[in-house]
C-alpha cells in the first residue's frame, strides 16, 4: 500500500546514521516512466528550508524523474552551504539514475539548522545506497525512512480503471494549513499531462492536508509531490482521477491526524450551513486553533461554550444566536443556547465529532485536528530545536 505499487515506480530506503537509531533515513522513489510528469505543492511559510527553494524551481518544467527525501535533518537556515548540499544530492542522484539534475526533486525533515559537512556526506551516501537497493517492492522501506517523530508509516493506494494511485506521508507535528509538517509522495500509473497533473494536485490537498490543523503551526519544509509514470496506458476519466486522489490525500490526512505528538483524541469539525466554503473553513479552523477548546476536549469536557465564543472571532456570516453544536452525536447547543444536557456526550473515545450548523447557506467544509495534551507539551519541550 504505498509508492511502487503503480506500474513504473521503484523505491528504496536505507540507514545511513542520520538519526540517532539508527533507523532508515534516506529514502529515493524513481519513474521508471514511460511519462516522467510531475507536480508539487509547498508550504506556504515565508521561511522556506534549502530543498524546497531548489524544487520550486526543478519542478517548474513539470518532469521529475526522481525524490531524494532524507529524514534526520531539515537542511533550512544553513545558508549556502545547505543549498548546495541539496544542489548536490540532486546532481549525485541524477548522475547515478542518467537524467538530468534539475528533473530530481529534494526533500528534507528534522531538525531546523542541521546540515553541516558531516550531513551533507551523509545525505550523499544515503543517495547512493538508496539507488543501489531500487526495487519494485521498495515502497514500505521508503515510507519508514522519511519518519521523524511518527510512531508508524503512512500509506494509501486506491485503484480503479486500469489505473492505480499510491502514496506515502510523514509527518506528527506542527500540523496546519500550509499542507502541514510532512513529506507526501504520491505516484500513479495514469497517463496525464503536467497540466493535470498540477490542477489535480492542487485540488486535492486544498481539501485535505491543507485542512488538516493540529497545533497551528507551520513548516518550513512542506512538500507534496505527484509523479506520473503513464506505465498503465490509461488516460483516466478527470473526475474519476481527481477524486481517486482526493480518497488517497484524505487517508494519508487522517493518518497523520491520528498520528499527531502527544494526541488523545482525533477531532473532525464539520461546519455545515455556511454562506462560502471559505466561511465554514474559516470557522472550523478557529475551533481546530482555540486552545481553550482543545484542552476542554482533552479533559472529556464538551464546553460547547469554547467552541462558540472561537467562532465569535471570526469574519464569517452566522448570527451566534442561531448557531447550533453537536459533540459526538448529541445536540449541546441550539440557537445559542444550551440544549441536551452535557452529561449526555461521550468523550471518551478517541474519535471525536463537532459538528457546527451556522444556518445561513448551503457551504461546508471539515477541518481535521487533536487536542491538546501534557503529552504533547512534554513531547515538544524536550525535542531539541
Amino acid at each position: 500500500m504505498t509508492v511502487t505499487v503503480p506500474a513504473g515506480f521503484e523505491a528504496a530506503g536505507v540507514a545511513v546514521g542520520l538519526k540517532s537509531t539508527g533507523k532508515p533515513d534516506v529514502a529515493v522513489v524513481v519513474n521508471r516512466g514511460p511519462l516522467a510528469v510531475g507536480a508539487a505543492v509547498f508550504t506556504s511559510n515565508r521561511a522556506k528550508a534549502n530543498p524546497i527553494l531548489w524544487s520550486q524551481q526543478a519542478i517548474q518544467d513539470g518532469v521529475v524523474e526522481a525524490i531524494v527525501l532524507n529524514s534526520g535533518g531539515a537542511n533550512c537556515f544553513t545558508g549556502s552551504f545547505g543549498f548546495l548540499t541539496t544542489h548536490l544530492t540532486a546532481e549525485r542522484a541524477a548522475e547515478l539514475l542518467g537524467v538530468s539534475a534539475g528533473d530530481i526533486q529534494v526533500c528534507s525533515t528534522g531538525l531546523i539548522g542541521t546540515g553541516d559537512q558531516v550531513f551533507r556526506d551523509k545525505v550523499l551516501a544515503g543517495t547512493e545506497a538508496a539507488i543501489g537497493a531500487l526495487s519494485t517492492s521498495g515502497g514500505d522501506d521508503a515510507a519508514r525512512a522519511i519518519m521523524t517523530t511518527d510512531s508508524r508509516p503512512k500509506t494509501s493506494t486506491v485503484t480503479a480503471d486500469g489505473w492505480t494511485i499510491g502514496g506515502m506521508a510523514k509527518g506528527a507535528g506542527m500540523l496546519a494549513p500550509g499542507l502541514a509538517t510532512m513529506l507526501v509522495v504520491l505516484t500513479t500509473d495514469a497517463v496525464l499531462t503536467a497540466a493535470e497533473a498540477d490542477e489535480h494536485l492542487r485540488a486535492a490537498t486544498r481539501v485535505s492536508f491543507d485542512r488538516l490543523d493540529s497545533d497551528g503551526c507551520m513548516s518550513t519544509n512542506d512538500q507534496v509531490t505527484l509523479m506520473v509514470s503513464g506505465a498503465s496506458g490509461i488516460v483516466p476519466a478527470p473526475d474519476a482521477f481527481r477524486a481517486a486522489l482526493i480518497e488517497v490525500c484524505t487517508d494519508l490526512a487522517t493518518q497523520l491526524q491520528s498520528d499527531a505528538e502527544g494526541a488523545s483524541h482525533d477531532i473532525t469539525i464539520e461546519v455545515i450551513h455556511a454562506a462560502s466554503e471559505d466561511d465554514a473553513v474559516e470557522v472550523g479552523r478557529s475551533v481546530a486553533r482555540n486552545n481553550l477548546f482543545k484542552a476542554a476536549i482533552f479533559g472529556n469536557d464538551p464546553n460547547w461554550g469554547r467552541v462558540l465564543a472561537a467562532i465569535g472571532t471570526t469574519d464569517a456570516e452566522f448570527d451566534p444566536y442561531a448557531v447550533d453544536v453537536e459533540m459526538n452525536g448529541v445536540r449541546v447547543c441550539s440557537d445559542g443556547g444550551p440544549d441536551q444536557p452535557r452529561e449526555l456526550v461521550d468523550l471518551s473515545p478517541r474519535a471525536t465529532s463537532v459538528v457546527i450548523d451556522l444556518k445561513v447557506g448551503d457551504a461546508s467544509a471539515t477541518i481535521y485536528t487533536n487536542d491538546l495534551t501534557h503529552d504533547y507539551v512534554h513531547e515538544n519541550s524536550a525535542y531539541s530545536s
